[in-house]
């Protein structure tokens, strides 16, 4: 039987205080696009699949609550090609509305082993993605 044991990982983040960030009454910050925020995740998280600190997609799933299916769609996002997945990261913020690239998108596009075709496809679903 395998051994268990606990982790402790902590990730140093540095939010700037409220009073340097002036903001509208009722107005939303613009955030970061979801996939930018996946593809973080996915990177950090196969660091620490690498450095031992997490053994398999079976205990992130259980540390994260959601299912190994899950993790394994975030993972995938490692299949694409090293300048769309910088692209990903370098996304603007959203001011408003939904992000024109999304994630179930990217699985369709990481599905291609071949790094030109990832691009090609991903640069024609960015074409239809886009609001006229």
């Amino acid at each position: 039987m395998a051994e268990t044991r606990e982790v402790e990982y902590q990730l140093d983040c540095y939010l700037p205080s409220s009073a340097t960030l002036p903001r509208k009454r009722g107005a939303m910050s613009p955030q970061l696009p979801g996939v930018t925020r996946l593809m973080a995740l996915a990177i950090k998280l196969d660091r620490m699949l690498r450095e031992g600190v997490i053994q398999n997609y079976s205990q992130v799933a259980r540390l994260g609550h959601v299912s190994r299916a899950r993790v394994s769609q975030i993972m995938s996002l490692l299949q694409l090609a090293p300048d769309l997945q910088e692209q990903l990261l370098f996304l603007a913020a959203t001011e408003q509305g939904r992000d024109i690239i999304t994630e179930p998108l990217l699985r369709k596009v990481a599905r291609h082993y071949c790094w030109d075709q990832q691009r090609g496809l991903f640069g024609q679903q960015i074409r239809i993605s886009r609001p006229k």
